[in-house]
């Protein structure tokens, strides 16, 4: 199964990263994320083994659901991060503004706790075999993807020109989240939670 390490949004931020998402207006070759789902995304783990009550892994290099498990408990317990409150706020895109392939907003306030987390969990999973992060962690909730450069230039403006505070929330958990891809987008279910 395909899954990931995320901290969420809290429920009355919805309508704030559909506010800033609205920005943009609908620009050719852009993809909005659903707002109901929006996360950080702590760690991205790819496909791991969906495991049994032995955990054992579905192919010999994915690691075992049960592994991964323990190892984000270890990772959290590791981290010494209690509860904390996250904000949200400004725009930023992946890799570069000359090629954009991600749109998201930033977090500030939380930022150094989210980094704990990040690194612990790394240093955890890539203990169990699962590839290290090929960039630096920013910190961010996915607010679109570019599928093509049509609507560059209007991204570029509203990235450029604007800097909006989409809110504040309590961190009280980490989830391990299943993805699964679907023609109307991922479908994201938690696997478990590890409280802070």
């Amino acid at each position: 199964m395909r899954a990931f390490f995320a901290v969420d949004l809290s429920d009355d931020l919805v309508d704030s990263v559909a506010d800033a998402q609205a920005a943009f207006g609908n620009p050719a070759g852009l993809t909005l994320v659903d707002p109901e789902q929006a996360h950080v995304t702590l760690k991205f783990l790819g496909e791991i083994g969906a495991g049994d009550d032995r955990g054992e892994a579905d192919d010999d290099t994915a690691p075992a659901l049960d592994d991964v498990i323990a190892a984000g408990e270890r990772a959290v317990e590791s981290a010494g991060v209690g509860p904390f409150e996250c904000g949200v706020e400004g725009f930023g895109v992946f890799p570069s503004l000359d090629y954009i392939s991600v749109v998201w907003a930033g977090v500030d306030a939380g930022s150094a706790e989210l980094t704990a987390l990040h690194e612990a969990l790394e240093a955890e999973t890539t203990a169990l075999g699962v590839d290290p992060a090929d960039h630096d962690f920013t910190p961010h909730v996915t607010l679109a993807r570019m599928d093509d450069a049509r609507g560059k230039k209007l991204v570029q403006e509203v990235v450029r020109e604007r800097d909006p505070e989409i809110g504040r929330f309590e961190v009280d958990e980490v989830r391990l989240v299943q993805s699964t891809l679907t023609s109307d987008g991922p479908v994201y279910e938690t696997v478990t939670s590890f409280g802070l």
